[in-house]
């Protein structure tokens, strides 16, 4: 197990330097002098000069990349331009409330969708699966932000049993609760709906296999023959899609976060393109894509333990 996780680290490395290069390089092509942006269109030429060349950018692209590359190696990111702060400390104070979030949509999702998908598989062609049907339809094709406004709609403004936006951090755990439900409901939708569709999917060509049959002459109960025989060999394709799938989740933070006044990495991403904070988009780009990539780290580990004959292969 050890030399299979190394072999996968090691393969992550050159797509994280290709990212790196492609996240600096996009920062800076992006229309805007940060020197004017900062220090205003009436600053004089000197102070202008002076502000690029306490911060680099009077230095060819190459040398600032490197520069840039060195420094995030070691974890310094740099400071941003409109506090000063450290790049990985302004990250690292936003990080807990999207964890917070990613884990609420999560446990959202897989609630929605493995009971769905089960159910849908093993009452094929019924009016459940016909509504798992739709609602995996519905809740694929619906934008975050249209769902998001929805829900504030109807459960924040006319039910008025929700908060509309805004954070309660621990340990006011209903409270927290509470602030989440709605970004919660935004984010797992989409993935509900999908993990619905490949655990029916899933389920069905397992439940057509020799074994399941065997099982099921044997006299064991359903329970049993879908839980502790089909389910297992069904989850292989499940934890895939959801691994592949939380990439994507950390990416739509940004607008949930943004729609919901979350003060998460996804909200610092915004504000940072908004004030051309180049060092903090930088950082957070970065971070979003070492997200990703160790989350399908994960999902090689959890799917060689589903099947031991990715391991061994």
């Amino acid at each position: 197990m050890i030399q299979f996780v190394a072999r996968r680290l090691l393969a992550t490395v050159p797509l994280l330097f290709f990212v790196s290069v492609v996240v600096f390089s996009f920062v800076h092509v992006l229309p805007g002098d940060p020197a004017i942006l900062f220090l205003g269109e009436e600053a004089t030429p000197e102070t202008l000069a002076q502000f690029r060349a306490r911060l680099g950018f009077d230095r060819p692209l190459s040398t600032q990349y490197l520069e840039w590359l060195g420094r995030a190696v070691r974890g310094d990111l740099g400071r941003s331009l409109r506090t000063n702060q450290p790049v990985t400390e302004a990250i690292l104070q936003r990080l807990p409330v999207t964890l917070e979030l990613l884990g609420a949509a999560l446990a959202v999702s897989l609630a929605i969708a493995i009971p769905a998908g089960i159910v849908s598989a093993v009452k094929r062609n019924s009016g459940v699966d016909l509504a798992s049907t739709v609602f995996a339809l519905v809740g694929f094709s619906l934008p975050n932000f249209w769902l998001g406004l929805i829900l504030i709609y109807v459960f924040a403004l006319l039910l008025r049993w929700l908060p509309p936006s805004g954070f309660v951090p621990l340990p006011a755990v209903a409270d927290n609760a509470k602030s989440l439900i709605l970004p919660a409901l935004t984010l797992g939708t989409a993935l509900a709906a999908l993990v619905t569709r490949q655990l029916r999917s899933g389920m069905l060509e397992v439940l057509r296999q020799d074994y399941v049959r065997t099982a099921q002459a044997k006299g064991l109960s359903q329970g049993v023959v879908v839980g502790k025989h089909a389910l297992k060999n069904a989850l292989i394709a499940v934890v895939t899609v959801v691994g592949l799938q939380i990439g994507g989740l950390l990416g739509n933070t940004i607008i949930t976060e943004s729609l919901f006044a979350l003060p998460g990495v996804g909200r610092l991403m915004i504000d940072a393109v908004f004030s051309r904070d180049f060092f903090i988009v930088q950082g957070v780009v970065l971070f979003l894509a070492v997200g990703y990539v160790l989350s399908n780290l994960i999902v090689d580990v959890l799917y060689s333990y589903l099947d031991p004959r990715i391991r061994l292969g």
